[in-house]
C-alpha cells in the first residue's frame, strides 16, 4: 500500500478495522491512472511509412519548420495526417539508445504527413502519443495558415493557435448532426435598393464568385441582406463564412439567418459560447455537418467545406485586428481565403475605408452601392454646430449643449428616444482653461489634470497628486472646462437639462443591445450604441473635434465611421430623423457626413496617400523596442532595395497603472519605433526579410552566443502609425 494511505504515526496494520475498510474501498474505487506518454523504448516501428512529419507547437521563428519522428507500430492506425500528437522535443545527439533519441520535454503538435523515410540522417525520436484520432488539420487549412504566417512575418504555430480552438474531449466524443440539403434560392429582398444588389444575390445562387465592396444604406436591414447572401450561397451547394466585429452584430445576423433558414443550418463561433460549445460548433463545421459560419474575429479561420462566400462587416472596426502574434487582420485573412478558394468576397459597412476603396480602385472588386435618391430617402438630415456657432451661443458657453442641439433634442423626445454619442466613457477625463483652452497640467510632473466624480479637486492622471489652486500659465485664468467629457458626466448634465426624461448609458461597464421606442436619452460611447425599436428620432454627436484631433493617419476615417454608425440608427429624414454633429463643418469628414458620402471621402483619402506613399498604397512594417535593440535589428536585416526606413523615433512612455496598448512599451520603459515601407508588390519580400532577421535573432538568444538580447517587436501593416 502506498504511504499516502498510511495513518500518521504508525503502520497500516495498527489502524482500526473501520479505517482499513474505508482505505480499501477508496483504493478500489479510484480510477485507473492514465498511461503517460511513452518513449517507446525498444518498440517496433510501423511497417509502412514509419516517419511522421510533425509541426511542433513552438512559436519561435527559428523553429518554424517541420520535424521528423518515428511512428511506433502501436500508433500506426491513429497516427494519421491532421491529428494532434505529443512529442518529446529537445533531446540532443548524446541521448540516443538503441538507435533512437530519448529525452526532451513533452510538447503538443500536429502530424502533417507520413513518409517512407526521413531527410534527416540521424536517429529519430518516437511519437510519444496520439492525443486524439480526430483529424483537425487538413491541407486547405494548413495552406491558409502558412499564407497568413508569411504575410505577417510570423510562425505557423502562432497562427495555428488562432485558427484551431483548444481541444475539448466531451465535445469531440459527441457526433455532429447530419448535414441538411441545400435550401431554395432566396428572394433578393431589400437588396433591390442597390443598383447591382439583385444581380449579386443571383450570381451567388448560380455558383459564381462575384467580389464586391458594399456601401450599406443606413438602417437595420444590413443583417437581413447579409443573411440573404449566405442563403443564396448555400442554395448553390457551397459554404459561407461571415465575420463581424462583436457579439451584438453576430446576434443580429444569427437571428436573421434563423428566420430565413431555420435551426441547424449555420454555426455561431464566438468566445462567449464557452470552450465546449465553441469546439463542438467548430467540429460540426470541420466535419461538414454545417456549411455556414457566423462569428467574430476568430471565425476567420473556420474550416468551411467548399467555401463559396467570405463576408466581412465593418472592416474599419478595431476588433478585426488580432492582438496576438502575428496580429493578422480579418480583412486580409479573408482576402487570402478568397484568392485561395476562388470564392465570392463581400466587404460591407455603412462607411468605406481606404483599404476598401483601394480594392475597387484596382479593379479587384466591384462597388455595390445605391443610387443617390435611395441614399437621400434612407439617411437622416445632418446639421452641424461649428466653432463660430459656439462662439455666438450663450448657452454653449454656460453648458455643453448648444441651443440648436437642445431644441432638436427637446423636439425629438416628444416622438421617441434620442441617441447621444460621447467620444469616451467615464466622467471628465481631461481639463483645459475655459478662456484659452490651454490643457491643464500638473505642476509636479506636467501630467494631464482630470476632474473627479466625487471630489471638487483635480487629480493628475500620471502621478496621482491632487491640484487645488490651479491657474492657467498662459492667460492667468482660473476657470476650467472639460476637454472631453465622459459618458457618465454627459448623462448627469442631460438629466438636469431634461429632468422628466429617463437617461440610460451604454458603454464598457454595461453595453445595451436594444432600447424601446419610448422617449428616453441614450448616452453611448462609440461602438456601444444600442438599436432602438423604430429608430432614434435624433442623434447627437458630441465633441467631434476630439476624435478628429487624434494624432493618427486614420483619425478622419475612423471619426466618420463612428459617426455614420450612430447616424445609421436614426430614422430617415422623411420620418423626422435629425443628426446634429458638434464639429467644424468645413472639415472633410464632417462634409462627408453631411452629404452621406463615405465613398467619396475614402477615394480622396486614397489619392492623398498614394502621393505620400502611405498604406494601403504601400506596404509598411513597424519595428519597436529599446533603442539599442532596434538599431541592432535594422543593421542586421537585409531589406529589399526599394525599402525606406523612417525613424526611429521615441514612443510615448506608458504611465504606471495605465492599460498597455498592443505594441506599446512596458510602463516606465523608453522605446523607439522605426517604420519600414516598400512599394506595392514588395510586401512579401519585406515580410520575408524581417522574418529571417527575427529568426536569426531568436536563435542567437536561445543558443546564448550573445547573451539575452532585448526583445524587438515586428508588426506588418500596423493599424496605428501616428
Amino acid at each position: 500500500m502506498s504511504s499516502e494511505y498510511e495513518p500518521a504515526g504508525g503502520d497500516a496494520d495498527d489502524a482500526p478495522p473501520e479505517q482499513l475498510a474505508l482505505i480499501r474501498e477508496t483504493v478500489r474505487r479510484a480510477k485507473t491512472p492514465r498511461a503517460k506518454p511513452r518513449t517507446w523504448r525498444g518498440a517496433a516501428l510501423a511497417k509502412e511509412r514509419p516517419v511522421a512529419r510533425v509541426l511542433v507547437d513552438k512559436g519561435v521563428l527559428h523553429l518554424d519548420r517541420y520535424f521528423d519522428y518515428a511512428v511506433p507500430e502501436e500508433l500506426d492506425g491513429e497516427a494519421q495526417p491532421g491529428v494532434r500528437v505529443r512529442v518529446r522535443f529537445g533531446a540532443g545527439r548524446h541521448r540516443v539508445r538503441d538507435g533512437r533519441r530519448e529525452g526532451g520535454g513533452l510538447i503538443d503538435g500536429f502530424l502533417i504527413e507520413r513518409l517512407a523515410e526521413s531527410d534527416y540522417s540521424g536517429p529519430l525520436a518516437a511519437l510519444a502519443q496520439v492525443v486524439s484520432p480526430e483529424r483537425i488539420l487538413d491541407e486547405e487549412l494548413l495552406g491558409l495558415v502558412r499564407a497568413v504566417a508569411d504575410r505577417y512575418a510570423g510562425s505557423v504555430a502562432d497562427v495555428l493557435q488562432l485558427a484551431v480552438p483548444p481541444r475539448n474531449a466531451r465535445a469531440e466524443k459527441r457526433p455532429s448532426p447530419q448535414p441538411l440539403p441545400p435550401p431554395s434560392p432566396p428572394e433578393p429582398g431589400s437588396w433591390t435598393r442597390y443598383e447591382q444588389g439583385a444581380a449579386f444575390v443571383a450570381a451567388l445562387a448560380a455558383g459564381s464568385a462575384p467580389r464586391a465592396v458594399w456601401n450599406a444604406l443606413p438602417g437595420p436591414q444590413w443583417a437581413d441582406e447579409l443573411a440573404r447572401a449566405v442563403t443564396a450561397t448555400l442554395a448553390s451547394g457551397r459554404g459561407a463564412l461571415v465575420v463581424l466585429p462583436d457579439g451584438r452584430a453576430v446576434a443580429r445576423v444569427d437571428a436573421a439567418l434563423t428566420a430565413l433558414l431555420g435551426e441547424g443550418r449555420h454555426a455561431v463561433l464566438t468566445a462567449d459560447a464557452g470552450p465546449e460549445k465553441r469546439y463542438a460548433q467548430w467540429l460540426a463545421v470541420r466535419r461538414g455537418a454545417v456549411r455556414a459560419v457566423v462569428g467574430t474575429r476568430a471565425a476567420m479561420f473556420a474550416p468551411v467545406r467548399d467555401l463559396g462566400l467570405v463576408a466581412l462587416w465593418d472592416d474599419g472596426d478595431d476588433s478585426h485586428s488580432e492582438p496576438h502574434a502575428p496580429q493578422p487582420h480579418a480583412r486580409e485573412v479573408l482576402l487570402l481565403r478568397a484568392a485561395q478558394d476562388r470564392c465570392a468576397f463581400l466587404l460591407g459597412a455603412w462607411n468605406c475605408t481606404v483599404d476598401a476603396a483601394q480594392l475597387v480602385e484596382t479593379g479587384w472588386a466591384r462597388p455595390l452601392v445605391a443610387a443617390r435618391e435611395q441614399v437621400r430617402a434612407a439617411a437622416p438630415l445632418v446639421r452641424t454646430v461649428g466653432d463660430q456657432d459656439l462662439a455666438r451661443d450663450e448657452a454653449a458657453r454656460a453648458a455643453r449643449l448648444p441651443t440648436l442641439a437642445w431644441q432638436v433634442v427637446r423636439d425629438g423626445l416628444r416622438h421617441g428616444p434620442v441617441l447621444v454619442q460621447v467620444p469616451r466613457r467615464g466622467y471628465v477625463p481631461r481639463m483645459a482653461c475655459a478662456a484659452c483652452r490651454t490643457p491643464a497640467r500638473c505642476r509636479h510632473c506636467a501630467g494631464p489634470l482630470e476632474g473627479q466624480e466625487s471630489a471638487s479637486a483635480l487629480r493628475c492622471g500620471w502621478c496621482g497628486r491632487e491640484e487645488g489652486d490651479w491657474h492657467c500659465p498662459e492667460c492667468g485664468g482660473f476657470r476650467l472646462r472639460a476637454q472631453v467629457v465622459g459618458a457618465r458626466r454627459t448623462a448627469e448634465e442631460l438629466g438636469r437639462a431634461f429632468p422628466a426624461v429617463p437617461v440610460r448609458t451604454s458603454g464598457r461597464e454595461q453595453v445595451l443591445d436594444t432600447v424601446s421606442q419610448a422617449p428616453a436619452l441614450v448616452v453611448s460611447t462609440p461602438g456601444a450604441e444600442p438599436v432602438a425599436e423604430g429608430g432614434y428620432t435624433v442623434g447627437l454627436l458630441l465633441d467631434g473635434w476630439a476624435m478628429l484631433g487624434r494624432p493618427d493617419l486614420r483619425a478622419g476615417e475612423d471619426a466618420l465611421r463612428r459617426w455614420l454608425a450612430a447616424a445609421s440608427l436614426v430614422r430617415p429624414q422623411s420620418a423626422g430623423g435629425i443628426v446634429v454633429a458638434i464639429a467644424e463643418p468645413t472639415l472633410r469628414p464632417v462634409q462627408a457626413l453631411v452629404r452621406w458620402d463615405p465613398v467619396g471621402h475614402a477615394v480622396r483619402e486614397l489619392g492623398e496617400r498614394a502621393e505620400l506613399g502611405f498604406p494601403p498604397v504601400s506596404r509598411m512594417a513597424a519595428v519597436t523596442g529599446p533603442p539599442e535593440a532596434v538599431a541592432g535589428f535594422l543593421r542586421a536585416v537585409e531589406l529589399p532595395g526599394e525599402a525606406e526606413v523612417l525613424g526611429p523615433v521615441p514612443l510615448p512612455v506608458t504611465a504606471e497603472g495605465r492599460p498597455r496598448r498592443v505594441g506599446a512599451p512596458p510602463p516606465g520603459e523608453h522605446w523607439e519605433r522605426a517604420l519600414v515601407r516598400v512599394p506595392p508588390g514588395r510586401g512579401a519580400a519585406l515580410a520575408g526579410a524581417l522574418k529571417t532577421a527575427q529568426a536569426a535573432r531568436t536563435a542567437r538568444t536561445v543558443r546564448g552566443s550573445r547573451g539575452s538580447e532585448e526583445a524587438v517587436w515586428v508588426r506588418i501593416d500596423p493599424p496605428d502609425i501616428g
